[in-house]
């Protein structure tokens, strides 16, 4: 069932909710890939109800030609989650989730300003805002994210806290092909020779989580066809901030290759 209006969405859910259903919710890009789908089954299995959401978010997206090169593929994406057996889907244009007059944005600080917070401004100002507003949106009960994007989960789980927003919001961990390299909906944006050079980053994470250093694994990837490596940084897991003796920590990274900004991070 594709839902396009907010309203024909939250009469469908009122009604679940007045059957005691827990509802679950996935909010994705569209583009849908294996590790996506691995978010549904997750939700499936830990609600009553589904929801997956496909909204191209303009305003996480510092680049317009970034989000005029982002793909979409609603007729693929539908085919993917008939099986699995998906409540609803909600695709709602931009003038519905921002119609006009808009003139609010939820903004995270800590966890929130280094790494993709420092290099791309305003993007999870993008990201918090569209996420409270899917959440008020489908009135769930819990979310479900990837951990590929780890530094987008924590702002997620930061900001929940501190707003009182009664959801509970779990991670999935990464999907990958089985050369390594993280399933992206970007991915496919490269060649098959970008592709074949892709899982280089993931190898050097492994070789710096082992002991390699920064500027080893830097000329790996620029021998291996990278084009700029952005960062390779270890990080506390939880707060982004330096790390802490004894605390989990994460490994994470950016790189292009092909014009395509490929991000990664492992526990470290």
């Amino acid at each position: 069932m594709i839902l396009r209006r907010v309203e024909e969405l939250r009469a469908l859910v009122r009604g679940w909710k007045r059957e005691g259903a827990v509802v679950g919710l996935v909010p994705t890009m569209g583009a849908l890939h294996e590790g996506h789908l691995s978010l549904v089954q997750a939700a499936k299995a830990g609600a009553d109800r589904v929801i997956v959401t496909i909204f191209v978010n303009p305003r996480q997206f510092n680049n317009a030609a970034d989000l005029a090169k982002y793909p979409r593929t609603e007729e693929a994406d539908a085919a993917l989650l008939a099986p699995l057996g998906v409540d609803a889907v909600f695709v709602p244009e931009p003038d519905e989730v921002y119609p006009p007059g808009y003139a609010s944005e939820v903004t995270v600080g800590g966890v929130a300003l280094p790494l993709e917070g420092a290099l791309r401004p305003g993007h999870f100002a993008g990201v918090a805002t569209v996420v409270t507003k899917l959440f008020g949106m489908t009135l769930a009960d819990r979310a479900w994210f990837g951990e590929k994007d780890w530094q987008q989960l924590q702002v997620i789980r930061r900001m929940v806290t501190d707003l009182n927003l009664p959801v509970d919001v779990q991670g999935v961990p990464t999907l990958r092909d089985p050369d390594g390299l993280a399933m992206s909906s970007r991915n496919a944006r490269l060649s098959a020779a970008a592709r074949a050079k892709a899982p280089a980053l993931h190898l050097w994470m492994t070789r710096m989580a082992a002991g390699a250093t920064v500027a080893q694994a830097e000329a790996g990837l620029l021998a291996a066809g990278f084009e700029r490596v952005e960062y390779l940084e270890f990080h506390d897991a939880e707060t982004l901030g330096p790390p802490i003796p004894g605390h989990p920590q994460r490994l994470l990274a950016a790189a292009w290759l092909e014009g395509v900004r490929l991000i990664d991070n492992i526990a470290a």
